[in-house]
């Protein structure tokens, strides 16, 4: 899965850049995000919970900052596995600009996905997704600066073969934009795929009663 977008920020990219590393800001921005901390410089765990449709899924995962570039944007990384409701796994590239006293992010995203959830279908994702990466911006601007102004995600459709990972794989990447952005994500939701096995058997259970045939 490959997604990629801008967002504005009525803040300095210093002040952008130090939020997006700042674990305090991040878990207030982060939607569902239980916790996160950081455990060197450059990497972060997280727990992060969501509800897709009928299901509530609980996510544990980790992020690895690279390339650091200060205040200029940095790479992001992070895999994250829920047992039987599958795995998650991808990068970012986000990159800060310059606008007047505010700052244009931007993020380019790769995503993987495999396991039971990425055979649920696609059809509540595109909202879903949207709507985390709103979220997300929304509070993040109204934290880090002025209320930002959500623009819509650009999102390669995905191939017939990859049609039935394709809606978690783009959750996955706003909660990178939680993991990006924690995603920024992940994402905080993958990558923004964050994720345990915490509540796995009563999440698969609601997984199998809402899709028969699934196992």
């Amino acid at each position: 899965m490959d997604m990629n977008g801008s967002q504005r920020i009525e803040a300095s990219r210093e002040a952008v850049y130090a939020a997006l590393n700042d674990v305090d800001i991040l878990r207030q921005c982060i939607p569902g995000c239980e916790s996160i901390e950081k455990t060197s410089e450059t990497e972060m765990v997280a727990k992060v919970t969501l509800r897709i449709g009928p299901v509530k899924a609980s996510f544990a995962g980790t992020v690895t900052l690279s390339d650091l570039d200060p205040p200029n944007g940095y790479t992001i990384s992070g895999e994250g596995s829920g047992g039987m409701a599958g795995f998650a796994k991808g990068g970012a590239n986000v990159t800060l600009e310059p606008d007047g006293d505010a700052t244009i992010l931007h993020y380019v995203v790769k995503a993987e996905i495999g396991g039971k959830l990425a055979q649920m279908g696609s059809r509540l994702i595109d909202s879903t997704a949207k709507k985390l990466a709103g979220d997300f911006f929304e509070k993040f601007g109204a934290v880090v600066g002025e209320p930002a102004v959500v623009e819509p995600l650009a999102v390669e459709e995905p191939s017939e073969e990859k049609a039935s990972k394709g809606w978690m794989s783009r959750i996955l990447g706003t909660s990178t934009t939680a993991f990006l952005i924690l995603a920024l994500t992940p994402g905080l939701c993958c990558i923004a795929g964050d994720h345990s096995a915490m509540g796995e058997d009563m999440m698969m259970s609601s997984i199998c009663s809402e899709q028969p045939g699934l196992l």
